[in-house]
């Protein structure tokens, strides 16, 4: 029987997590997708429309996710 130990240490993320299952989430990409999951569901409430439903929480969850991600790595480089 063979295993390898990974002799590089680990590295320390400047970005908060959240276990999810056994892998460590960025908590921006949580907050991402719920909010993308808000969006979808009052859209559809409201319009009555797959398709645009479907389009404004996939537009909402992008520009979320790259905002929180640029927000939270500039204040991770400012510590």
């Amino acid at each position: 029987m063979t295993y390898a130990l990974s002799s590089a240490p680990e590295r320390q993320s400047a970005v908060h997590t959240v276990d999810i299952a056994g892998t460590a989430w960025p908590v921006y990409k949580v907050e991402a997708l719920a909010l993308g999951i808000l969006v979808f569901l009052g859209s559809l409430a409201l319009s009555s429309s797959l398709q645009l439903a479907v389009l404004a929480s996939a537009s909402s969850t992008v520009v979320a996710w790259w905002t929180l991600m640029l927000v939270e790595r500039h204040s991770a480089a400012r510590r």
